[in-house]
């Protein structure tokens, strides 16, 4: 994982954030477009350098097509039952 800001178990939400819009076959460019910002917003959060709140998770997700709910689940599958914020 390439060096971030923040430590501790952020890249588990993340990954899951980013292989969602892989797999929606979106670009970073279009789904910053369908929230509204630009493309070096989606970069930054892909790079673990910005943390994601849970209103943004929500947007991202719905801006791809997925559904937010499941996408949070697989984010609790991956985290340890103890981890660092």
């Amino acid at each position: 994982m390439p060096k971030t800001v923040f430590g501790g178990d952020h890249h588990h939400l993340v990954a899951v954030v980013m292989e969602a819009r892989k797999r929606s076959g979106l670009t970073q460019g279009e789904v910053a477009a369908r929230i509204g910002k630009d493309q070096t917003f989606i970069s930054i959060i892909e790079r673990g350098q910005r943390r994601i709140d849970v209103l943004e998770f929500v947007a991202l997700t719905r801006a791809m097509g997925a559904d937010p709910e499941k996408l949070f689940r697989d984010v609790l599958k991956r985290l340890p039952k103890k981890f660092d914020i």
